[in-house]
């Protein structure tokens, strides 16, 4: 009777393609040296100095940051890593494209990108050594907790094989053609500690089933990896989540609105982590969610109609807010005697008095309304709003707006809410991120960030792969897009 077997050696899926030895079996009798029986590939497991191909490894070839799937076949299911010229392909039995591959160019070390083992082909022995963890690595970086906790203390300074130097949590982004909306968002977001500390942890949402998350862990990871072989990350697999989850709302090919995006990507993970509970608390909602009071005078919006008393009455609402949005003055229409456009400035101080409960902005649709903030949070996100549309074209405000990078005082400007027994809670604030958008609206403009370092309290810009120190008297004479500040805490 034949013995049954899982899968064949040829089907791209690995499996036994004979029946495996038991532990407390004995061996198997040498094979016969008179060339009568030849002896088949070995499956055991083999040191790094018993097999001679160990050195053929280029990891300057080696990049994971692109889709794993099989450069033939196209295919993402049991796809290996050549680790000399860098291809993926499916499987390793004979007939696969790996053991195709192993013999038509003489490559013979693939690592399964599914757990990192490593074998050589087309013997098909697993190889075990040291070298190999550096690979595999770089292939999924893990994080100890002594280690994200010391993130924002150590000084720390790497360098690719290459030679380049880059700070790890701070490297360049790839812009594979329109996507630097996204990468500023990111980079933002690999700033915000709580965020960061979280998705660093894969064990914090290892039973989500969310691509989108699992692809954000993984590229924060990357991200903040000091064993890089290259000093930038591309987001290629994040990119691909993102479009999936969106459904090509927001895509590499075209420019976007980073703003459009954050809204859509915090709301987004907020619920994927929250198993669709939008009322459940997630690291998202601790990190940026705070509370307004939205007054809609008598007469106006939805206050217009008369309430269960018959009185025609202010409405008082109290809503989660997860960014605050900024209004800036009109533009001036004229020139100044030099015959140039002149650049309007206002303090951000100015702008801040709409949520000081007296303020009233009147909309057409939604009346005349005063904001009052009755919930800080840990991070607030500011949105200046820049762009005006109207029927024919969209108009940018090139105004500057004045605004500090350290201790913003909530206090100083507008109401702020108080604790229990009337305790005084923090309200000051220093700035961690600031997005600029560039040139005009739409398709042609393009977007670069500020972003501080704590480990050695100096300001960054960022460009896609472009990252240069900057002075924080910079940061502030650029047209700020979004703003993200962090709440210090009570001295």
């Amino acid at each position: 009777m034949g013995t049954k077997r899982d899968r064949s050696e040829d089907e791209p899926d690995e499996g036994p393609s004979k029946l495996q030895r038991g532990e407390n079996d004995p061996p198997p009798p040498a094979a016969a040296n008179d060339g009568s029986t030849a002896s088949r590939p070995s499956t055991k497991v083999r040191k790094g100095t018993e097999c001679p191909y160990l050195d053929t490894i280029a990891r300057q070839n080696l990049d994971f940051d692109f889709e794993k799937c099989c450069v033939v076949s196209l295919s993402p299911i049991n796809v290996y890593a050549c680790l000399v010229c860098g291809k993926y392909f499916q499987g390793r039995g004979p007939k696969t494209n790996a053991f195709t591959h192993s013999l038509e160019t003489n490559h013979h070390m693939f690592m399964k990108l599914e757990n990192g083992k490593v074998y050589c082909l087309p013997d098909g022995y697993e190889v075990e050594d040291r070298s190999l963890e550096v690979i595999r690595y770089v292939l999924n970086p893990t994080f100890k907790h002594e280690e994200i906790d010391n993130l924002d203390r150590d000084k720390v300074w790497a360098r690719s094989l290459e030679g380049q130097e880059y700070m790890p949590g701070l490297v360049g982004l790839n812009n594979m053609k329109n996507n630097d909306y996204v990468n500023v968002a990111v980079q933002i977001l690999a700033r915000v500690v709580p965020i960061r500390n979280y998705f660093l942890d894969a064990s914090n949402y290892s039973s989500s089933k969310s691509i989108l998350v699992k692809r954000f862990g993984e590229l924060l990871r990357k991200i903040w990896n000091p064993r890089n072989f290259k000093g930038q990350v591309s987001p290629h697999e994040f990119m691909q989540a993102v479009m999936g989850s969106s459904n090509k709302r927001f895509t590499i090919e075209q420019q976007g609105d980073v703003l459009e995006f954050w809204a859509w990507f915090i709301n987004t993970l907020h619920q994927h982590l929250s198993a669709g509970k939008r009322n459940k608390s997630t690291i998202i909602s601790k990190c940026f969610q705070g509370e307004l009071e939205i007054t809609t005078e008598a007469g106006s919006g939805k206050a217009k109609e008369p309430n269960a008393a018959g009185q025609v009455a202010d409405v008082v609402d109290k809503v989660p807010f997860l960014f605050l949005g900024l209004d800036l003055p009109a533009a001036p229409l004229y020139k100044d005697v030099m015959e140039t456009n002149i650049i309007p400035q206002v303090p951000i101080f100015d702008l801040l008095k709409k949520f000081d409960g007296q303020h009233t902005s009147d909309d057409i649709k939604a009346g005349r309304r005063r904001f009052r903030l009755t919930k800080l949070p840990s991070y607030l996100v500011l949105h200046i709003k820049r762009f005006t549309k109207n029927n024919f074209f969209v108009e940018k405000n090139p105004t500057i707006v004045n605004f500090p990078v350290k201790n913003l005082e909530l206090r100083d400007i507008v109401p702020v809410p108080a604790g229990k027994g009337g305790k005084v809670l923090p309200s000051k604030y220093d700035l961690i991120g600031n997005v600029v958008h560039d040139g005009k609206p739409g398709a042609g403009g393009t977007y670069r960030l500020h972003v501080h370092r704590k480990s050695e309290d100096a300001w960054y810009e960022v460009q896609d792969l472009r990252v240069t120190d900057i002075l924080p008297q910079m940061v502030a004479l650029s047209e700020t897009y979004m703003q993200v500040y962090e709440l210090k805490a009570q001295t």
